[in-house]
């Protein structure tokens, strides 16, 4: 073929996937290697959950309709009603992960130019879904010294131009654990209505907070402005279920997701009954699980920041930490530990930290760590880094 489209030419790698094929041919020379790239929990999968798939039998797997099978809208309808926050089932929309309710958030929003507001480091994939659309994203950096706390207004509003047409968040955090205050939010809140904007919430880490809770972007008073992405995939550890939703009380907004729903036809069938049985859960099944979480935090920080010259800060949620390196190149160190360092045939695999940026040359020295093994596996790979960075050629002083 003649040419590629600009899309297909400009599209990022993942810097969460990039380095697979190196992490494949570690073990292939029998390394073994501590995932700390991807948050793939390796807490284990509601049992209802997995019985569901083994209890359809149906005759026929049919076609479902495109915002979703409705007992399963109506159970997260009673989700949001728990934590109180309700949304009308008809404003909840089933998407093919939280991947797909964020692609058709910025789709709903923005136009091909259009520029949505970011603060950086931000989840990776927001890159592609701008990219995808050809919408723009204009970050604003945030510090890891400041713990990735949202800057004055003046420096957000600093960002917003005639072409901005949305805010995107993310809190409890991915990349870097931090939960906003409602404080930040508010502020959010009145920029958003000051600049007639739209505020798009990523909220699928909600459950996991170790030090209060997070504030749904639902309730700050701006029903008509906000769209909030959700999914399965970490609140109950069933990423390739791939059961995302995209919600809003605006029903305008929800009848565009709607129709954004007919053009690819339904979500997956059996994967919704599979998310049904899961949102039949009690609350208390969390609980054992934000334990386990908040004991490997604090492995995690302690250890790395026990190291000379690596600091991380403490997050208050989700399961990520960004830590920067005494290294010139935090890329180049997380390629070589996989292509050419090993400890007594283990070695580690972290995300680094530059792609989850979009301004040049941030997050150079920075990684994201995803404390998704246990306490021991956490320890043994904060082991492996100290050693790594004794022999590191790149290593600063």
């Amino acid at each position: 073929m003649s040419r590629l489209s600009s899309r297909a030419r400009l599209m990022p790698a993942s810097p969460i996937r990039r380095l697979v094929p190196l992490a494949d041919q570690a073990k292939a020379r029998g390394t073994q290697v501590h995932h700390l790239n991807i948050g793939q929990p390796d807490v284990e999968t509601p049992r209802p959950l997995i019985e569901a798939y083994h209890q359809f039998n149906d005759k026929v797997l049919a076609y479902g309709p495109s915002s979703g099978l409705l007992p399963l809208r109506e159970a997260v309808a009673g989700y949001y009603e728990r934590i109180g926050q309700p949304v009308p089932s008809k404003n909840i929309h089933v998407t093919t992960g939280g991947s797909e309710a964020l692609v058709f958030a910025i789709g709903a929003v923005a136009d091909p130019g259009d520029e949505l507001v970011v603060f950086e480091p931000f989840y990776a994939n927001y890159a592609g879904f701008g990219r995808l659309l050809d919408v723009n994203l204009k970050a604003v950096v945030t510090r890891a010294e400041d713990g990735f706390r949202l800057p004055a207004d003046e420096v957000i509003e600093r960002a917003i131009g005639p072409k901005t047409r949305g805010i995107i968040i993310c809190s409890p955090g991915n990349p870097t654990g931090t939960v906003y205050t409602r404080e930040e939010l508010d502020r959010l809140a009145r920029i958003v209505k000051k600049h007639d904007l739209v505020l798009i919430s990523d909220e699928v880490y909600r459950e996991f907070t170790y030090e209060g809770v997070a504030t749904s972007a639902l309730a700050l008073g701006i029903d008509d402005r906000v769209i909030v992405c959700d999914s399965i995939s970490k609140r109950f550890s069933a990423c390739g279920a791939r059961v995302g939703f995209v919600l809003t009380r605006n029903d305008a907004l929800s009848d565009v997701f709607l129709r954004f729903g007919f053009a690819r036809l339904c979500p997956a069938t059996v994967d919704q009954l599979a998310a049904l049985a899961a949102y039949q859960l009690p609350a208390s099944f969390f609980e054992p699980v934000v334990k386990e979480y908040r004991a490997r935090r604090d492995a995690l920080v302690d250890g790395l920041n026990a190291i000379p010259g690596v600091h991380t800060y403490r997050p208050e949620g989700a399961f990520y930490t960004v830590a920067s390196f005494p290294v010139k190149d935090a890329d180049h160190f997380c390629q070589w530990l996989l292509n050419e360092f090993s400890t007594d045939g283990r070695t580690v695999m972290m995300a680094p930290a530059n792609g989850f940026y979009a301004t040049p040359g941030e997050g150079q020295k920075e990684t994201r760590i995803a404390y998704v093994l246990n306490v021991p596996a956490l320890n043994e790979s904060v082991q492996i880094l100290a050693k790594a960075l004794l022999v590191y050629p790149g290593r600063e002083a």
